[in-house]
Parts: structure tokens; sequence; C-alpha cells
């Protein structure tokens, strides 16, 4: 092979020789080196060497237009230093485009990572969870991080964006403490309370984050750490509403007056048992035996197992009735009505039904309260509030305060509590009747247990 030093003019004006699909001007000063043309007009640099087990191989180095002489005569002397060590070019050139292939993997996750929104991950972490947490529990981070904006399901207007929105646009990245805390002042403002349980949840949101690969370490160390974050969490003092003794006539004047039969049922519910809101709310008849007078409720500390109440007799007949009104029929115009939307008949499961909610069971009866509050004149109170007033309406009676919280499901608080008491459901039934009983007569309510024994006899 005749070779020629490379000049510029000689590589440019070099072309393929007729009659031929390819040739080769080959370099006097690097060894392996040559220029490439084709019939179709295209040049490049290449180089050919035998490697050390005689095998004869050429690749392709680059266009002239991309390599200049020098450079090109550079790489050939690389590639042949690599042959001389006992080394293929090709697979050395195979394993360079693989770890630049894995480099900009790990360039792109780190950036996407980086980039990822806090409503994304956000996402992700509800998903992961979903299964373990209540359905109640898993709204509640939703709502507490949704925009806002959309038309209310219920009721005129549109929706208040949540405490967390602000933080749901920022990336991973963005959560400084000191956009933690000047969120946490911003919030503060207006909802204190909302503010410290959303700061919680976002603890907990930074340390699962920090948890897994994908997310770990992009959000700062001390993003809800810092001096500046702690400082500025709220601390929202604790509820102490309760309805005193004098205040129960009125209290019950007002709410036995609400049209909604369902709704003065579950208020009263609340208050003679201390169950929980959402615990009352989601009673089925199948937990109601009115037979050996109990309730089964769904609990928030045995949630496997849920926890067994007494049904007291002014109680059961609260329920007896709202079993009444609910297998009874609707009428002629109403089941045309539901046959014309394609719908049958059937009772609802629920004991505290609703016909609006979408999942059948009441699910706001705050409105109705405050209204029947207001026209008593009585202060504002909670539904937890009600559930604060049978433990301590109870030790008006000198109730144990054991019972009261087996019956409320509160965790035992002692060791003997814990593990030598667990009182049976006729003991605890005997001072929950003396509960209700003192307090319908504070409220100077006419009730004949005798009646409800009646009825609870008929639906054996």
């Amino acid at each position: 092979m005749a070779r020629v030093k490379f000049t510029a003019a000689r590589v440019r004006d070099y072309v393929c020789e007729p009659g031929r699909q390819q040739s080769f001007l080959w370099d006097s000063e690097a060894v392996g080196l040559a220029l490439r043309a084709t019939a179709k007009g295209t040049r490049s640099y290449v180089f050919q060497a035998c490697l050390s087990d005689g095998r004869e191989f050429r690749m392709t180095i680059g266009k002239p237009r991309d390599w200049d002489i020098a450079h090109a005569r550079e790489e050939a002397r690389r590639l042949q230093r690599l042959i001389d060590a006992g080394r293929d070019p090709r697979e050395e050139k195979k394993a360079t485009a693989e770890a630049d292939r894995a480099t900009a993997e790990v360039r792109r996750s780190t950036e996407k990572r980086k980039s990822a929104s806090v409503a994304e991950v956000w996402r992700s972490y509800l998903d992961a969870h979903k299964a373990k947490w209540s359905e109640r529990h898993h709204r509640d981070h939703l709502n507490l991080a949704q925009a806002g904006g959309e038309p209310k399901k219920r009721g005129q207007g549109l929706t208040v964006a949540g405490p967390l929105a602000p933080l749901m646009t920022l990336t991973l990245s963005d959560l400084s403490p000191e956009r933690i805390a000047t969120w946490l002042h911003s919030e503060a403002q207006d909802r204190p309370t909302n503010a410290e349980q959303c700061y919680r949840k976002l603890r907990a949101f930074v340390r699962w984050c920090n948890e897994h690969a994908e997310y770990s370490g992009i959000v700062p160390v001390n993003a809800y750490s810092a001096r500046t974050v702690r400082d500025a969490v709220p601390r929202p003092k604790a509820k102490d509403d309760c309805l005193q003794r004098e205040q129960l006539q009125l209290w019950f004047e007002g709410v036995r007056r609400i049209a909604n039969p369902v709704i003065s049922a579950y208020l009263q519910a609340l208050l003679l048992t201390g169950a929980r809101r959402e615990e009352m709310a989601a009673l089925r008849w199948d937990d109601v035996d009115f037979q050996w007078r109990s309730l089964h409720l769904a609990d928030k500390v045995e949630t496997e197992t849920g926890r067994v109440i007494p049904l007291t007799p002014y109680l059961a007949s609260l329920l007896l009735e709202l079993k009444r009104l609910n297998e009874t029929p609707p009428n002629v115009r109403q089941l045309r009505r539901l046959t014309a939307e394609g719908k049958t008949w059937a009772p609802s499961p629920w004991v505290f039904a609703s016909k609006t909610a979408a999942d059948g069971k009441l699910a706001e009866p705050r409105i109705a309260h405050h209204k029947a509050l207001a026209a008593a004149a009585l202060p504002r109170l909670s539904l937890h509030g009600l559930r604060r007033s049978f433990g301590t309406l109870a030790e008006w009676v000198e109730c144990p305060v054991g019972v009261v919280a087996q019956i409320q499901g509160h965790k035992p608080s002692a060791l003997a509590e814990k593990h030598y008491r667990r009182r049976p459901l006729d003991l605890l039934r005997l001072w929950h009747k003396r509960i209700e009983a003192w307090i319908l007569a504070e409220a100077k309510i006419a009730f004949r247990p005798e009646d409800a024994k009646q009825g609870m006899h008929a639906v054996k």
C-alpha cells in the first residue's frame, strides 16, 4: 500500500477511484491510519491493524469535518497502543460506550429525581400507604394537598385549597428549611391547628422519601428539623369543649328538633356512647344486636376485632325507629322515579344512612348540629366534644374510670388495666345504663326502659 503524508489539501481533494465502491489513502505518519472515500462521496478516517492472534480488523474513527489530521493520527496511535498491550480496540470502544450510557442514565435519573415535583412524589407516598391506612386517613391526606378551585360536590361554590397545596408545586429539592418555615408562618395565621397537623404529615412524608433510594438525598437533611422550622410550628391549645350538666336539657331539646331523624339519632348516640364520630357513622345493622343488646364498633385501637359496647335502652329506642324508617318502602311515586332511573329499592345496610352521600352513610352532621346549638343558645361544640362530654358526665354517677375507658375504646393506660382488667359486657351495661339514665334525667326526658325492651323483643 502506497503511503503519503496527509495534508489538508490531499484530504480535501481525495475522492473514490472510478469504477470502485471505495478506495483508501494511507498516511505515512501514523501506522494503520487511512482516509476512506466511497462512490457515494462520503469520506472518513479509518484504522486498520492486526490483533495479537493474527486477526485483521478495521474500525472507523470519524469524518474529516469532525476530526483534523493531528487528532486522527493521535487516535490511530492510541488504538495501536491498545493492540500492543494485547487488547481489542473494538471491545474497549464497546465498554466505553456502555460506560457512557450508564453515566448518562445516572445523570438523567439524577436530573429526574431532582426535578420531581412534591405533588408527584406525594401521590406515590399515598399509594404506598393506601393499603395500611384507613379510608378517612387517606382521604385526609388527599384533601390537605388538594389544589382547590373545583366545584363542590355538595353545596355551592368552589373547593378551598388545602394547607399543603402551596408546597405541591415545588420540587423535592426546593423543600428547604426556609421554604417550609415561610409556609408555616403563612398557614398559622388563619388555621394554626391544620398547620401543625400538616407539619407532622409533611415530616412523615420527608422521612419516607429519605428511606427510599429513588428519592433519598434530594430533600435537604434539615428540611423539617431546622430550628427556624421548629420555631414556626404553631402550638395549638388542646380543645376542652364539653357539655355541662345544666346544658343537657337545652342540648337535647335542640337536637331532638332536628328534622332529619338520622342526624338527630346520630348526635344523641355520640353523646350516650362516647364513640368516635367515624366509628358511629360506620355502624351497620349487622353490628346491632337487639337481642343481646350490644353494638359492635370499628375501633381505632383494636383495628382487627373492633370493640363491643352495651346497647342502652334509650339508644335502642332511637335505633329501632331508624330501623323502622329504613325498612319502610318508598311510596308509589318514589318507586316510579327509581324505576325510571334504572334503580331498585332496598333497605340501607348503614344504621345512619344518607341518600345523598356517595357511600350511602352519614357524612356531614356538623351543620345541623351547629344550627341546633345556635337555636338553643349554647356555645359551639364539636362532635369530638360529645365524646369528651360522655367521659366527663360519667363521673357524676361515680362510674369507674376503667369502665368509661373500655366503653369509649381508650387504650389502657395502666398495667392493671392493660393485663388484668377485661370487663364483661354485662358489667359494662350495668354502669352504662346508669350513665344514660342520669343524662336523661338531667335532660328532663321522660323515658320508660320497658318500651325499649318491648321493641327489642319484637325484632328478635
